[in-house]
């Protein structure tokens, strides 16, 4: 089994860009003695918590403030990255928002709906 997932990132002249990546789970003893799930490899965490926009919210340009994990629940986002790339995110999407630095990305809010997302602010 896999799961999906979509990198935005900087290139080393400052250019975000959209990257689809997979990630294979394994069958691990995750929680005996419950029965046994599919695992990713885990990454280190720093923080977590959630982050709700209004509808027709919009971010100019704007580097990320960190490595993320952005779990979309509700609502839809478009990304556009400074490569002029534009991406729709609704629920079940998920991004690791890893451009940091240069231009970074334009986000905003579509549609007449609220959105809330789960953050993961990955450790360095």
């Amino acid at each position: 089994m896999k799961v999906t997932y979509v990198r935005l990132y900087a290139d080393s002249s400052g250019e975000s860009h959209f990257e689809d990546l997979e990630e294979q789970l394994t069958e691990t003893d995750f929680a005996p003695p419950a029965a046994p799930l599919n695992v990713s490899n885990l990454m280190n965490a720093a923080k977590a918590g959630f982050l709700a926009a209004p509808a027709g919210w919009n971010g100019d340009w704007h580097p990320s403030s960190g490595r993320n994990l952005f779990f979309v629940l509700s609502g839809e986002w478009e990304i556009e990255a400074s490569d002029g790339e534009m991406r729709r995110f609704g629920p079940g999407s998920i991004v690791k928002v890893e451009d940091t630095s240069g231009k970074g990305h334009a986000s905003r809010v579509i549609g007449d709906r609220e959105s809330l997302t789960g953050i993961v602010q990955l450790a360095d």
